[in-house]
């Protein structure tokens, strides 16, 4: 099993976030990044890691964060099947 398969069959899905900061030396300028990792909504424990690392190391301060979740795969999605196919 991958590990981002075993991720999702946690509850995790799919989190991506459009991060906009101000760039040190020209702070009227705002520069945008995108950050994606898989997460559990609604606390996003691994979002709140990544900015708390940015705000504590980075020098680039942080204007606004908006951030889309889905969920890959659900309970209704994946079920376990007993079968074999046999190929001569």
């Amino acid at each position: 099993m991958t590990h981002e398969l075993e991720l999702q069959l946690k509850g995790y899905g799919l989190t991506t976030a459009q991060i906009l900061y101000r760039m040190p030396d020209h702070p009227s300028f705002l520069q945008t990044y995108i950050w994606q990792h898989y997460d559990l909504a609604p606390d996003f424990p691994e979002m709140k890691s990544f900015l708390k690392f940015w705000q504590e190391t980075l020098e680039g301060p942080l204007h606004s964060v908006r951030y889309v979740h889905r969920k890959l795969i659900s309970a209704s999605d994946w079920r376990a099947l007993k079968g074999e196919f046999i190929i001569n």
